[in-house]
């Protein structure tokens, strides 16, 4: 198993308006995981492999969650109407959490 993650140029529309610069002087840019650990099951039925995509968070995950979000997102493009002036997508209508 491996985890991948990926850097692009946001600075017109993920960066509080404008307000974030990207210091591509900084470049090239890493990214790191701490203390990351896969959990997996095997699974028989279709169903049960399945399952998680509707498994929801309890109550201490909703706060982990919401913790990560006021101390590390910059922008949620769900918020942001400017980008989206015929309407918000999809996924956006759904519960956060």
């Amino acid at each position: 198993m491996r985890i991948y993650s990926s850097l692009w140029n946001a600075d017109d529309w993920a960066t509080r308006g404008g307000l974030v610069k990207t210091d591509w002087t900084q470049a090239p840019f890493t990214a790191s995981y701490r203390n990351f650990q896969a959990s997996t099951t095997s699974t028989n039925s279709l169903t049960e492999q399945s399952a998680w995509q509707t498994q929801g968070l309890d109550a201490a995950g909703r706060n982990r969650l919401r913790w990560v979000q006021q101390k590390f997102m910059v922008s949620n493009y769900c918020s942001d109407l400017k980008r989206f002036p015929q309407g918000l997508p999809t996924e956006c209508r759904r519960s956060r959490f």
